[in-house]
C-alpha cells in the first residue's frame, strides 16, 4: 500500500504525525430521488450520515440495527476509516451536524443549527452565505488537537450536488464526477441537475446559485477551509465531492476578500476514484485558479475473507467518510495494506 500524487502518479504521502479527524455529517434531500445513490439503505439514505459518525466514534452503530450498505451488501466506507483509527489512532474524531435528520448518539457532535436541505431539483433552499460564513467562523475558532486536519464528510448523493454546483458556478466539468454505484444511474443524475440549472440565472450572485443547487457540506466546508488553511494544514477527505469544495472555495474567495493558502490544503482519495473511468477527478482539479497538492492511496481488498469487500475493487462505492486520507494517513505511519484489511475484517466480525 502506497500513496501516490494524483498529477504525478509518483511517491507522495501525509505529514507523519497526529492528525485530528473531522466528519461533515449532512442530507440533502436529493438523496432520496429513487435510485439516484445508494449509499446506505434503501428508503433510509438520509440515515447514512447519523450511522457512519456513530461507527467511527465507537465502532457500533445506534439508530438502525445494522450499518449502512449498499443493496448489493457493500459496507460503507466508514470501515476503512474505523480500521484505520483502531491501528494509527487519530488525535480527536468529531461530528460536525451539518443538517441531520437523526442526530448521532455516543459521538462527539458539534451543532450548527443547519437543517437537512431540500432536493436540488426543487430548489436546495440554503442560506449559502449563512451556512458559508458559519464555516468560515468555525474555521477561524478550530482548536487544532494534533498537528494537522483531516476533514472527511457523509453526504449521500453529494457527487450529484456536487456536479450541479460546479456547473451552476460556470465550470464545464459535467462529465467529470464520480458516483458510488459501478454503473452510474447517468441518466437519474444528469436529469436532476438539469432541473436545478434551470432554476439558476446569470442575474444570481455565487452564492444566490449555491442556495439553489448545492449542499450545506460543501457550503459550509469551503468557508471553513478558507479560514482554516490560513492557520493550519487542512487535508480535504474524499474524491471528486472534495474536489468541488475546492472549486467552491477558489470561486467564493473574490465575494469574501480572501485567498486561498493553497500550500496548506490536501486532497486525499482513494485509487478507486483516481482510477475510476466514469469520472476524472484530475480534470476537477485542474479547473483551480492554482495546482492543489492531490494524493490517492492503493489500499485493495484483493485478500479479503469477505467476499462482499472485494467489490470496492470492482468499482462500488469507491470513497466517503475520509476512507481516502484515512488510507493515506495508515501509510504515513507506517501501517501495510494487510494491517489495514485485517482491522477491516476485525471490525466486520465483531459487528
Amino acid at each position: 500500500m502506497k500513496t501516490y500524487n494524483i498529477f504525478t502518479n509518483k511517491l507522495d504521502s501525509l505529514p507523519e504525525a497526529k492528525a485530528d479527524f473531522l466528519l461533515c455529517a449532512s442530507v440533502t434531500k436529493t438523496c432520496e430521488i429513487d435510485a439516484i445513490t445508494q449509499a446506505g439503505i434503501p428508503g433510509k439514505i438520509p440515515l447514512t450520515p447519523t450511522l457512519d459518525a456513530e461507527f467511527i466514534s465507537t465502532g457500533k452503530v445506534y439508530s438502525m440495527p445494522q450499518l449502512a450498505e449498499t443493496p448489493k451488501g457493500v459496507p460503507t466506507p466508514a470501515l476503512i476509516t474505523k480500521a484505520v483509527h483502531d491501528i494509527a489512532p487519530f488525535s480527536t474524531i468529531e461530528i460536525l451536524d451539518l443538517g441531520l435528520e437523526v442526530k448521532p448518539q455516543h459521538t462527539q457532535l458539534n451543532n450548527f443549527d443547519i437543517l437537512p436541505s431540500n432536493s436540488i431539483a426543487k430548489n436546495a433552499n440554503i442560506d449559502a452565505k449563512e451556512v458559508f460564513f458559519k464555516g468560515m467562523e468555525y474555521g477561524k475558532s478550530y482548536e487544532l488537537k494534533g498537528s494537522y486536519l483531516i476533514l472527511g464528510e457523509s453526504t449521500p448523493s453529494g457527487t450529484t450536488t456536487a456536479m450541479a454546483t460546479v456547473l451552476a458556478l460556470g465550470y464545464d466539468l459535467k462529465n467529470d464526477f464520480s458516483s458510488s454505484f459501478l454503473n452510474v444511474p447517468s441518466k437519474i443524475k444528469n436529469s436532476t441537475v438539469d432541473k436545478a440549472l434551470s432554476l439558476v440565472n446569470n442575474n444570481m450572485n455565487n452564492f444566490d446559485k449555491l442556495g439553489v443547487v448545492s449542499d450545506n457540506m460543501l457550503i459550509f466546508c469551503a468557508g471553513f477551509l478558507l479560514e482554516a488553511s490560513r492557520r493550519f494544514h487542512v487535508v480535504l477527505a474524499g474524491g471528486t465531492q472534495m474536489a468541488a469544495c475546492l472549486l467552491v472555495a477558489d470561486k467564493l474567495k473574490e465575494d469574501v476578500l480572501m485567498r486561498v493558502k493553497s500550500k496548506n490544503i490536501t486532497l486525499a482519495t482513494t485509487a478507486w476514484v483516481k482510477n475510476d473511468e466514469n469520472s476524472n477527478i484530475q480534470n476537477i482539479l485542474s479547473s483551480l485558479s492554482y495546482t492543489p497538492h492531490a494524493i490517492y492511496t492503493d489500499f485493495s481488498f484483493e485478500n479479503t475473507e469477505i467476499a462482499v469487500l472485494k467489490k470496492y475493487d470492482e468499482g462500488e462505492a469507491k470513497e466517503g467518510v475520509g476512507a481516502g486520507a484515512a488510507l493515506a494517513y495508515a501509510v504515513a505511519n507506517k501501517k501495510t495494506n494487510k494491517e489495514v484489511l485485517e482491522a477491516v475484517e476485525y471490525l466486520i466480525y465483531n459487528m
